[in-house]
């Protein structure tokens, strides 16, 4: 944490404008990371993941799960999914990330990745069932993985490494002016389990 940082109590911004994205670093000890990383791995209903491109149904190695405080629909790469009832587990982090980030979420998308080959191409959360502008926290356990932005203008691109029990947030005007990747790697070879907590419209 540098000198501005411990004056404002407040992560500096990661992207240089049009936005605001807060890195927080670990919020949880290593061995509460851990614990959270094998709880999330044998109580999450893990699901590979799927997307319609072209036409054809591509599904893909990673898993992914959706839970939220109501059976809310989220569709993205042509898909639907349809929540599950929060898991114990789910709501303990959610408390504590809600706490950290002083923003409140009501659903969670999860993605595992087994390894460094598996990630997600450039893209933006910004799905029309989601409140626009609102924040997005993305909690990483598990391998470290590098996390990129790309300007959807002047292609300028900014990165962060994301360490196992950190937190990331997203909000203001980063959906509308920014995208964001998991570039594959083939160095990473642990997998990483993702929470992107997020507020649905009611």
């Amino acid at each position: 944490m540098d000198l501005f940082e411990q004056l404002t109590n407040q992560p500096r911004n990661v992207l240089p404008y049009d936005g605001t994205v807060h890195y927080y670093g670990p919020i949880f000890a290593a061995d509460e990371a851990q614990h959270y990383f094998d709880c999330l791995m044998k109580e999450v209903f893990w699901q590979h993941d799927q997307a319609i491109i072209y036409g054809k149904t591509i599904t893909t190695k990673r898993k992914v799960a959706w839970y939220a405080d109501q059976a809310f629909t989220y569709t993205y790469s042509k898909t639907t999914k349809t929540a599950l009832p929060w898991l114990s587990v789910l709501l303990e982090i959610k408390s504590h990330v809600e706490k950290i980030s002083q923003a409140r979420y009501n659903a969670c998308l999860l993605n595992l990745y087994h390894d460094g080959q598996e990630g997600i191409s450039w893209h933006s959360d910004a799905e029309k069932e989601l409140v626009a502008k609102a924040a997005i926290a993305s909690l990483s356990f598990g391998a470290e993985r590098k996390f990129s932005f790309k300007h959807k203008t002047n292609k300028e691109k900014r990165s962060c490494l994301l360490e196992a029990g950190s937190l990331l947030v997203m909000k203001d005007k980063t959906q509308s002016h920014w995208s964001h990747s998991l570039p594959t790697t083939k160095t990473v070879l642990k997998p990483r389990i993702n929470l992107t907590f997020r507020l649905m419209r009611g």
